[in-house]
């Protein structure tokens, strides 16, 4: 230990997390000390850290925080994570980032603040590359003077702020990749509730629990888009086709529109979600280059609608990981095995149920059968506490089906997760 170099100690105390787990560590002996003041690169102020954070007061925490940032010298990550309980004054924090403004490149702040106090007003034209906010409120946003050149990623959780405090903030970050919205409070300027966002830079972008008549995010070198626990009459992306991924989760629109941004992707997850299969299948219909498809929950919306194995396989011929869940309603089976045509690049297979009949072990065999090259198979199913003796008569014939299928397929790798 005594020839570890100091440098090396500092990084060893910034991976263990707690701030106070940290204080402890550091005092092992005078050079781990020193490695405390001169090398720690992260701190972490976190109330599931340690339970006595709920006990001291706003200001007992303001101390004891300021305290400790002040016996750093290099903090290049800073975390400050409290429960709804507290709210911090103005001076601590600013006193926090004018300390730290010439090392710090990631901070994340989710504590309650006065409401005139504008967090982004005492960040701006630092080094950051990372800035996550939560219950904080922004306002009066000046690009011109609140510049982030360095900013990369930004999130912003249950956060309030205007559309037009927004617009600018994305145009004070000229290099932002991703952007992360959950639960946001944000003012509309007009009574139209629709909103437009642009970016040149932006890769990422992801919306949780949100609702807007209208949404439109303009993007051309978007990537990745995940819509989380949303309400939107229409949402649309604007881009040049750079879109990989596609995710939507829980969310209620009725016209999504992602333009000619399907060609490229190569992966779309989709899950409890009601939508129109002729309108997403034009949507989604050009993505050849498609390795992952996970249809999971997903209702269609006109009856006679069905998704078939016959077109996944023709339309995305490069698959190689195909999650399904089994629905049966009306006597008509959604991913159906009409056709012949193999899916002869799919190595994963995901499959699952919320309501199991003695067709699902058909469907799966079915399955198997057109995925010749196959290493690896998981079923998702659901079992309730309460079961009927049908249900545990279904369920043993299942297992019983399963554990034969396992010596025919010797090659594939067989998993099963339960809720």
């Amino acid at each position: 230990m005594e020839n570890i170099p100091v440098e090396v100690i500092g990084n060893i105390l910034s991976h263990i997390g707690s701030a106070r787990e940290t204080v402890i560590a550091s005092t092992t002996c005078k050079k781990w000390r020193e490695a405390w003041r001169s090398h720690l690169h992260t701190l972490s102020f976190s109330s599931c850290d340690w339970s006595v954070y709920h006990e001291l007061t706003s200001n007992s925490l303001e101390i004891l925080i300021t305290q400790t940032i002040f016996q750093t010298k290099a903090l290049r990550c800073l975390i400050v994570s409290m429960s709804d309980v507290h709210e911090f004054s103005t001076a601590p924090v600013i006193a926090w980032l004018m300390y730290t403004r010439d090392t710090l490149r990631e901070l994340h702040f989710y504590v309650s603040t006065p409401p005139m106090f504008n967090i982004i007003e005492k960040c701006g034209r630092q080094k950051l590359e990372v800035l996550a906010l939560g219950r904080s409120f922004i306002t009066r946003v000046e690009p011109s003077y609140q510049k982030f050149p360095c900013l990369r990623s930004l999130s912003l959780s249950f956060v309030s702020i205007s559309e037009l405090d927004l617009c600018l903030l994305l145009t004070a970050c000229p290099r932002l990749e991703t952007l992360c919205m959950v639960s946001p409070e944000i003012a509309m300027s007009d009574s139209q509730a629709s909103m437009e966002l642009s970016s040149s830079s932006l890769k990422e972008f992801s919306v949780e629990s949100f609702g807007l008549d209208k949404f439109v995010i303009e993007a051309d070198l978007l990537e990745c888009l995940h819509l989380k626990d949303c309400t939107f009459e229409v949402f649309e992306l604007i881009g040049k086709a750079s879109l990989k991924v596609l995710k939507v989760d829980d969310v209620s629109v009725i016209h999504l529109d992602i333009g000619d941004n399907a060609d490229n992707l190569e992966f779309v997850d989709i899950s409890n979600f009601t939508i129109m299969w002729p309108k997403f299948y034009h949507m989604i219909s050009k993505a050849s280059k498609l390795r992952r498809l996970r249809l999971w929950g997903v209702v269609f919306e006109d009856d006679e609608e069905v998704v078939d194995l016959e077109t996944i396989s023709v339309c995305f011929p490069q698959l190689m990981h195909l999650s399904l869940s089994y629905d049966l309603r009306d006597g008509v089976l959604n991913y159906g095995l009409q056709g012949s045509s193999l899916l002869m690049n799919v190595s994963v297979l995901e499959l699952g149920w919320t309501s199991i009949n003695e067709l699902f072990a058909v469907w799966v065999d079915g399955l198997l059968q057109r995925c010749p090259n196959l290493k690896k198979m998981v079923i998702h199913g659901f079992v309730s506490e309460v079961k009927t003796h049908e249900e545990c008569i279904i369920l043993a014939k299942f297992t019983e089906f399963i554990i034969q299928l396992g010596r025919q397929y010797m090659d594939v790798k067989i998993e099963f997760e339960y809720e």
